[in-house]
């Protein structure tokens, strides 16, 4: 039977409006349509599916209505996923023909949050960014939970239930680098594939991403293999973390996994690891002299720690993926006395965490080496930064989502950087994590900043279509 009989076998069934009599529940049920009836076939069922999904904007608007809606797409769901041996392979372009039509409301809303004047010291703005996420959540009745602060904006999340599974934490922040201002001066503008604004890579664009693939997942029925979804919007992600990493404390044990919703590279790769690091000061204390008169009374606190970065220089390297900078030096008065103050800061990136004890102990030793006789050099500083490595887990979900991206007709591929987000710190809570599974965008903290709009539809679906198949990584 071919989709046009079908459809018209359907209709003359149950009426030209079957979707919304009272008998509905029970059509879609297997007591009521046996497995060998016409409906059950792939095609019709799929129909169906599409015809509920599109009834989010067309059928009643009564919340009993909304509620046996979702059950019978979650019934669909089984029946097809019976039919095809436990999977559902239709299901990666459901969520593309879900989402596709809410690009233009996509858009919209990214402009509204983008015009939000939040950097990290500016609580109100913060809170004004997370009032406004609130508000999306509530209208899907998601329940809000806070980390209120005094001193930076509110941290928030939402918490939704699946059918049973891995608990999925996902994260997000609300802060960005901006002045007060510049979200006024420089409002959203789209050029050809570019949306340009202040955020919207980092990190707007991701966050909004995260709601829209846990409504798809609603929607579409795609809730069967998950346990819980978590969405976490940090308030100072580019300042300390301070309310975020509370946060965190209390999140990560109650789940299994985390996605950190960072831009994707500008070539569309996921990130898999990232570096850890942190900053290193050196202050050396020489003795000051007349450079003309009596050059040898003094001890030269520039020379000393000359010497020291050239060791500190010579150390990059020491562990696979290891780097070190000298990065801001600084020392002296005049050129006619022999300088007694020196210092120096030093920026440290390790890839495996178990290089921090080592590395900070080849620091140390260097600052304690005495190259001009009546120096000394006290060090602070370390690496506050946990590395995320790429362990086995997280490879495995890195190749996880680049087949379900080519399940959803396009390719990525996984990437290490040197940069630090939320994802380092989630590793450090113990749950596997990637990073980078925001829309495709770059030139984050500049006036070019930006995203590719042609990206937004696909990668919001990979995050989506990722959350249903995390059930079988092990």
């Amino acid at each position: 039977m071919n989709a046009r009989v079908e459809t018209q076998h359907a209709a003359s069934l149950h009426g030209p409006d079957f979707l919304y009599n009272d008998h509905t529940y029970h059509l879609y049920t297997k007591r009521h349509t046996p497995m060998d009836h016409p409906l059950n076939s792939r095609i019709s069922l799929r129909q169906r599916l599409r015809q509920l999904i599109l009834m989010r904007e067309t059928g009643p608007k009564r919340p009993a209505w909304h509620m046996r809606r979702m059950r019978m797409i979650w019934e669909l769901h089984d029946q097809i996923a019976a039919l095809d041996g436990g999977d559902t392979p239709m299901f990666p372009q459901t969520l593309q023909s879900y989402l596709t039509p809410q690009l233009d409301t996509y858009i919209e809303e990214l402009r509204q949050l983008c015009a939000i004047e939040c950097p990290t010291d500016s609580k109100a703005g913060v809170d004004e960014a997370g009032e406004w996420v609130a508000r999306w959540g509530r209208r899907r009745n998601w329940e809000v939970k806070r980390w209120k602060d005094d001193e930076f904006g509110d941290t928030i999340a939402f918490t939704i239930l699946g059918k049973g599974g891995p608990r999925i934490l996902l994260a997000a922040h609300l802060d960005t680098v901006y002045p007060v201002g510049v979200a006024a001066e420089r409002p959203m503008r789209i050029e050809g594939n570019t949306l340009l604004a202040p955020g919207s890579c980092d990190n707007k664009s991701g966050l909004l991403s995260a709601l829209y693939a846990m409504m798809a997942l609603e929607e579409c029925g795609g809730l069967g293999h998950i346990g819980a979804i978590t969405l976490l919007c940090g308030s100072d992600e580019e300042a300390g973390m301070k309310v975020s990493l509370r946060a965190f404390a209390e999140l990560a044990p109650q789940h299994d996994v985390a996605f950190v919703l960072e831009a994707g590279r500008e070539n569309g790769d996921i990130v898999s690891a990232r570096k850890g690091g942190g900053n290193f000061y050196f202050e050396v204390q020489g003795k000051a002299a007349h450079a003309g008169v009596e050059p040898h009374k003094g001890a030269n606190a520039i020379v000393q720690l000359a010497h020291q970065s050239v060791a500190l220089h010579a150390l990059n390297g020491m562990r696979p993926g290891m780097t070190l900078n000298v990065g801001v030096v600084s020392g002296g008065t005049v050129s006619n006395a022999v300088p007694d103050r020196a210092s120096a800061k030093i920026d440290v990136r390790i890839v495996d965490p178990a290089d921090q004890a080592p590395v900070e102990e080849a620091i140390r030793a260097i600052g304690a080496q005495v190259f001009v006789p009546g120096t000394a050099t006290t060090v602070t500083g370390g690496i506050r930064v946990p590395a995320m490595a790429c362990t086995p887990t997280i490879a495995s979900l890195a190749e996880l989502t680049k087949q379900c991206a080519v399940d959803l007709g396009f390719t990525t591929n996984d990437a290490h950087t040197g940069g630090m987000s939320y994802a380092n710190y989630l590793a450090q809570q113990g749950l596997p994590v990637l990073d980078g599974l925001g829309p495709v965008g770059g030139n984050d903290h500049s006036p070019r900043e930006y995203i590719d709009i042609d990206s937004i539809v696909p990668r919001t679906a990979l995050l989506a279509l990722l959350m249903t198949r995390v059930h079988t990584v092990g």
